[in-house]
């Protein structure tokens, strides 16, 4: 266990993408709905899959969380998540993941009229155990949108940070606003452990930049292909 950022919560960076690399969102909406996804389906009580968003009015302290979702991106055709089950349960993030990804597959199916698999398979979950892991992780996970517009990114060749930075203040899709200061989806994430390492938002803000020139991201985290 890496005692340096928590010693008694564990991390897992967990994640998944469609079948063959297709899309998993095709507009806001669905993205949306992926978002409110995160947020209803953390809870060991039941969620009717097919309740409509306007009707949803369970507040965050109604529900009883499977995990602390840290950090999060949502890309076309993947997610990137950064979590930690609550009691160190590991049968939570189980439950949790098998509610989100049923979840969303049932909604996404019936809206395009599609069967079969939506996701490639099981996800994939990487214990953090590395301070150097989970020191880059959270950037690592918010700047995949990146790979949009800059992929050099992932190569610390990024050459305009203004840009980059411009980018990603114009992607809502991620808790990258919420560490940023601006409320995005705030009661998705449990920001208490990152707020410590990412500091203040201003700080987080300098940190992209010194991170989008260091090949560490790479080195320092785990991707999905």
């Amino acid at each position: 266990m890496s005692i340096f950022y928590n010693k008694y919560m564990e991390f897992y960076h967990v994640l998944n993408r469609g079948v063959q690399k297709s899309d998993i969102v095709k507009d806001d909406f669905d993205r949306l709905r992926f978002v409110h996804s995160l947020f209803i389906f953390n809870d060991s009580n039941y969620t009717n899959p097919n309740h409509r968003l306007k009707n949803y009015s369970k507040s965050a302290k109604e529900r009883n969380e499977l995990v602390y979702i840290h950090a999060w991106c949502l890309m076309d055709n993947h997610y990137h998540l950064l979590l930690s089950p609550v009691d160190d349960d590991l049968t939570k993030i189980s439950l949790f993941m098998k509610k989100l990804n049923m979840g969303y597959a049932k909604y996404f199916n019936e809206k395009y009229n599609r069967s079969g698999y939506l996701w490639q398979g099981k996800y994939k979950k990487i214990h953090i155990e590395r301070n150097a892991h989970f020191i880059y992780i959270p950037y690592y996970i918010h700047l995949n949108p990146l790979d949009y517009s800059m992929p050099e990114w992932r190569k610390g060749l990024v050459k305009n940070l203004l840009a980059a930075e411009k980018f990603l203040s114009k992607y809502r899709w991620s808790s990258h606003l919420d560490y940023s200061g601006e409320s995005n989806f705030p009661s998705v994430i449990y920001s208490e452990n990152l707020s410590k390492i990412l500091e203040t938002p201003n700080d987080y803000k300098k940190s992209i930049g010194k991170v989008l020139n260091s090949t560490d991201i790479v080195s320092g985290s785990e991707k999905i292909e």
